[in-house]
């Protein structure tokens, strides 16, 4: 077990010195390399420089808050993020969701469920990028994306996604015009229970309909009271 998670790197930004050592301890335990970073300025330096598999971020830090550093992150690249806040309201889960977290966790946490929702982003990062994947594109309409790179393209245009949007796409171009509920939605891309507000999978889709086209009904379509799915014909 160790051996398949010592070539990943967690990257730990967070101001308290207490949180960081934490985590470290628990993560280190199961084979992680773990660095860490005391704010958000720090933690940009280290994730530019060195190679980094997930991030967790603490919401607030001096510098650059968690939000903005996830929004920086997301320009460039779409590895598992864990949001970690103190802050418990439902606007700053969706807040965290919607710039692209892949998952929230409030403050005090318990460090196993940490590790737990760490390993379980990593798990699902890897078998939808990893090289072992048998299918290395897929296509529907003027869509296509490649599940080695991790990229969707409309056409030659490539659209980033983060990691919940990519299951999500996935998923659906798998399987066009198949209609999926919100919580098969949930399950397949945030890979748990559905337990959460809808508001989590509104807001994910808002967000995709958005990248793909000006016309929020021209690729992703709602079918009331059953759920979404990706239209295969124009």
């Amino acid at each position: 077990m160790v051996d398949e998670k010592s070539g990943h790197t967690i990257l730990i930004a967070d101001d308290e010195l207490e949180i960081r050592d934490l985590l470290r301890l628990y993560l280190e335990k199961e084979g992680y390399q773990v660095v860490e970073a005391i704010d958000g300025l720090d933690a940009w330096v280290k994730f530019e420089t060195m190679d980094i598999d997930l991030a967790v971020l603490d919401v607030m830090m001096p510098g650059l808050d968690g939000f903005r550093l996830l929004k920086k992150i997301r320009e460039t690249s779409n590895i598992p993020v864990l949001i970690l806040s103190a802050r418990i309201a439902d606007n700053d889960k969706i807040l965290g969701l919607d710039l692209g977290a892949d998952d929230y966790l409030t403050k005090p946490f318990n460090p196993l469920e940490a590790v737990a929702r760490i390993q379980a982003n990593i798990r699902r990062y890897d078998s939808m990028c990893g090289k072992k994947q048998e299918v290395r594109e897929l296509q529907v309409r003027n869509l296509r994306l490649d599940t080695d790179s991790c990229v969707l393209y409309r056409e030659q245009n490539a659209i980033e996604l983060t990691s919940v949007e990519y299951r999500l796409m996935k998923l659906f171009m798998e399987n066009p015009g198949k209609v999926f509920t919100k919580q098969q939605l949930f399950e397949h891309g945030w890979g748990e229970e559905f337990y959460l507000s809808d508001n989590n999978i509104i807001v994910c889709i808002s967000k995709l309909r958005a990248k793909l086209s000006n016309d929020v009904n021209e690729y992703i379509k709602t079918i009331r009271g059953l759920g979404y799915r990706l239209e295969k014909l124009v």
